[in-house]
């Protein structure tokens, strides 16, 4: 979360009048994700507390931090570094994202059965 904090004031107060107005775009985005994804990681630690842990729980937060490193992370080194090659791994740290939300939910509803 931190990072996420971090990544958002180094946007808003130091590359915001460096990058074009799409790169900036970019970086807000992954900015986004990263902020949406750190507080994912906190529900699921929170859950995991609340209901214990879970294999479906540990996935799912593996998940969501590959896909904060993956689609962040490489939207935030695309737009600082114009290295193009980058945007063609983004979507892996999508599929990531995806997945953990999958597990998360997959974890909650096995235990709901499981309080029956």
């Amino acid at each position: 979360m931190a990072l996420a904090v971090g990544f958002g004031a180094f946007g808003a107060h130091v590359v915001e009048g460096i990058l074009t107005p799409e790169r900036f775009d970019v970086y807000q985005t992954a900015v986004q994700y990263h902020f949406y994804h750190a507080l994912g990681l906190l529900l699921i630690g929170a859950v995991s507390l609340y209901i214990g842990e879970s294999t479906w729980f540990s996935r799912s937060g593996y998940c969501l931090l590959a896909g904060v490193c993956i689609f962040s992370g490489t939207l935030y080194m695309l737009t600082l570094t114009d290295t193009g090659w980058l945007g063609a791994i983004t979507p892996i740290g999508g599929v990531a994202f995806i997945l953990g939300w999958v597990f998360f939910a997959i974890g909650v509803a096995a235990e709901a059965r499981n309080q029956v």
